[in-house]
């Protein structure tokens, strides 16, 4: 019962602060940098894919083992630092071989990858203990 009230409480943190962050912020700033090559709406099976795949990550690699030893700070650094590598690995990536590609999309996706990622592990395991 604890991992899944982890997995849906972290998905719900998730889910809910990217989609207040995603057209708010992020967005714009991609269409300014980016401008047409930024689709209307985005595709809906390779974001679903990547919003459980994503789950899947932050719940194995940050907020289970953070729940097994007890600690919700574990489950916050191990989530930061999975948003670190995930996020970063993709920004970065984008910047060495995308033409518009700016530094402060680098600086703002990747510091909402780990916020978000750090956050959403540990609001996760503070929920699946509060229920244990």
């Amino acid at each position: 019962m604890s991992l899944v009230v982890l997995t849906l409480v972290t998905g719900g943190i998730f889910l809910i602060a990217d989609a207040i962050m995603l057209p708010k912020v992020i967005k714009p700033m991609f269409e300014r940098h980016l401008g047409d090559a930024i689709l209307d709406s985005p595709r809906v099976v390779p974001a679903a894919l990547f919003y459980f795949l994503y789950l899947g990550g932050i719940v194995w690699f940050a907020g289970w083992p953070a729940l097994q030893t007890v600690s919700p700070s574990l489950a916050l650094l191990n989530g930061a630092l999975l948003g670190l590598v995930a996020y970063g690995t993709y920004e970065l990536v984008s910047w060495t071989v995308m033409r518009r590609w700016h530094p402060s999309m680098v600086a703002l996706d990747m510091a909402w990858g780990t916020a978000l990622s750090a956050v959403s592990a540990w609001g996760g395991v503070l929920a699946a203990l509060a229920f244990a």
